[in-house]
């Protein structure tokens, strides 16, 4: 036995987890990052501070940003590996909230031990303490609980070895994990347990790849025989399954083009002959006029989400078929699909195995490379498409008129959107990793981006969480040391959370943040007034009366950067920004390009449709029009 408080439990049994993983035994715990407050700096920060441990300890600047450094960690390592987070009571674990859903949603596994209050309850109302007379065991950490995948409280010492071995269930299980939180009430932390020595011995939890059953493989194979034209969808599943070269193969020797979600972008190599981009709202022309007639729709660990199916508008084949290979069963049911439950290497060994009998090959002749060349030259107009003095021609077609003219003149800057993502494209190359989360650089960067690196292409875009970007740099460049990373950011995003810029520093990595500047929230805009909505409170504009529609206002993010150490260069050329980016590559400390980006040169949208909540009564004729043309393509969608 050995006497340690709860806390010093804590860190002596993180500091022992291990996964096998197809044979490999790797350690699980990298470290704890923490903003030590009152409620954990004298309970986890004691035991932290005896150092009879290899954990590493992290320094974050918001709790939220450090969590999104672990999410980033964790994702770019396939989920093998982890960093633990710790807050104070209140305020600072109601922060990680949000990065709580973000993991969850995502399925990334994120272990969250925020403080709490006294257990005894004789002090209460503690500091920062949230208080319900009608119920006294309420408290802020109770937030939690809808956006985790496993979630307690410790309110005695020996209650924390359950709660632990719990975590780690949840954490190492690739159907099922997502954000751990245990709660600890700081009286709590420091109280004292004669502890069994079994507990922290050396822990090794076995990552299993789940197998298909016989049954599941042969309905699939059915639907899949009878198909002529089916198209692939390439989830986040694909790459933590490690699963690759097999389903590459697969999909090439059974002719089977592909379209790629956020979380699978990058899962497979772009340079592939069936590889037709990012598919569904934010997909190409390729993916999607391909996916529309397609007979069969073959998802391989995706969660099917709205963005993905277009709102289940996608697929127009009345007589479509949905095969959906999937370790998690709840995804797999999706979209009333035939479904086979299991690991994505497994599974698409079984099906390659059962099919290979049959000689089978898709029906296409030459639609998809025709659909593959029209995309083509539409990239080209996009990598080429420039400012002009007269007559230039924005994307997004409804917007605020004096927008553009005012925004050249204040800032002098005349990049578009598309070229400067392309040209970032091209000078990174095969070796660097890109970063996205909300808005509208997501969805130009699933359409535009290609790279044959496995994990090149790093996006949040379940939750769809602005803010992460600059936190996710430190995440991945952490997991990656010897990769290039550049977080692509809007100036929307990065106004939101960018204070792990001081981290960055602090860890000496050298990251690259790109920050678009168009003045404002320019994807909701679109959302605004393509849906018959007036340009309000989305432009970054002086308040005129009761709303913010006065003048722009601009930034100077570089200045922003070099308060933080950073190198930075501001440009309003795609010229400048070329220059910029080849400079940058000798600069000794991590480098902010503050980009003015003329507003509306983001892309528009291709063969897909979107099913927001639209105003059904309206004075205004137009948005009337729109309610009319969202009920017909809400008629035409699949309902499950």
């Amino acid at each position: 036995m050995t006497r340690l408080t709860t806390a010093q439990a804590i860190i002596k049994f993180l500091d022992n987890q291990y996964i096998n993983y197809d044979g490999k035994i790797t350690k699980f715990v990298d470290g704890m990052f923490t903003i030590f407050g009152h409620g954990m700096a004298v309970g986890l920060g004691q035991a932290l501070d005896e150092r009879g441990h290899n954990l590493n300890v992290y320094q974050g600047r918001n709790e939220q940003g450090m969590c999104h450094v672990a999410i980033a960690y964790a994702k770019q390592n396939n989920r093998k590996k982890i960093i633990a987070c710790t807050a104070s009571v209140g305020p600072g674990s109601a922060n990680m909230v949000t990065a709580a859903a973000s993991a969850t949603v995502n399925n990334i596994p994120l272990l969250l031990f925020p403080s709490d209050t006294f257990a005894s309850r004789q002090p209460d109302p503690v500091l920062q303490q949230v208080q319900q007379a009608y119920d006294l065991t309420i408290t802020t950490n109770d937030a939690f609980k809808p956006v985790s995948r496993y979630w307690d409280r410790i309110n005695r010492p020996e209650q924390v070895m359950t709660a632990l071995i719990n975590a780690m269930r949840v954490l190492t299980d690739p159907s099922q994990t997502g954000a751990c939180v245990i709660c600890l009430p700081q009286d709590v932390e420091g109280e004292a347990y004669d502890y069994p020595d079994y507990f922290f011995k050396k822990r090794i939890h076995k990552i299993s790849r789940t197998l298909p059953t016989q049954t599941d493989i042969e309905e699939a194979i059915e639907a899949i025989r009878k198909s002529k034209n089916p198209i692939a969808i390439i989830g986040g599943g694909v790459k933590y399954s490690e699963a690759s070269k097999e389903v590459l193969e697969f999909l090439e020797k059974y002719k089977i083009p592909f379209g790629e979600t956020q979380a699978g972008k990058s899962a497979l190599k772009s340079s592939s002959d069936m590889c037709l981009g990012g598919i569904g709202v934010t997909g190409t022309y390729a993916a999607n006029v391909i996916a529309k007639k397609a007979d069969l729709i073959l998802s391989i660990g995706s969660r099917m989400t709205d963005f993905t199916t277009s709102s289940k508008w996608l697929f127009q084949n009345k007589d479509v078929k949905i095969v959906s290979l999937n370790i998690n069963r709840f995804d797999a049911y999706k979209m009333d699909a035939i479904q086979v439950v299991a690991d994505a290497k497994e599974g698409i060994k079984a099906l390659d195995e059962c099919l290979g009998k049959y000689n089978y090959k898709s029906s296409y002749e030459g639609e998809i490379k025709e659909a593959k060349d029209v995309w083509d030259k539409e990239v080209e107009r996009l990598k080429n498409y420039r400012y002009e003095d007269q007559g230039f021609t924005p994307l997004i077609k409804n917007m605020d008129p004096r927008t553009i003219e005012e925004f050249v003149n204040l800032t002098g800057g005349k990049i578009t959107q598309t070229s400067a993502i392309l040209k970032l494209n091209e000078f990174m190359g095969e070796d660097g990793i890109v970063i996205t989360a909300g808005g509208s650089l997501p969805s130009d960067l699933q359409r535009l981006w290609t790279t044959d690196k496995i994990g090149g292409y790093h996006a949040e875009y379940g939750y769809s969480c602005m803010g992460y970007e600059v936190s996710a740099a430190l995440g991945v460049k952490m997991a990656e040391k010897d990769s290039e990373v550049y977080a692509v950011v809007g100036d929307g995003s990065f106004q939101m959370l960018h204070s792990e810029m001081s981290t960055i520093i602090q860890e000496g990595k050298k990251v690259y943040i790109v920050v678009f500047d168009n003045a404002g929230f320019g994807c909701i805009n679109n959302l605004e007034m393509n849906n018959a909505v007036g340009s309000l409170a989305t432009e970054f504009r002086y308040k005129n009366g009761n709303y913010p529609e006065g003048n722009l206002i601009t930034t100077d993010y570089a200045k922003i950067a070099e308060g933080f150490g950073w190198k930075s260069y501001t440009a309003r050329t795609l010229e400048e920004f070329e220059a910029a980016l080849i400079k940058s590559k000798n600069d000794d400390k991590p480098v902010l390009f503050d980009l003015k980006v003329i507003p509306k040169t983001m892309i528009d949208g291709y063969e897909a449709w979107w099913n927001v909540g639209v105003a059904e009564v309206s004075k205004n004729e137009k948005q009337m029009e729109v309610w009319e043309s969202t009920k017909k393509a809400r008629n035409q969608a699949r309902k499950y």
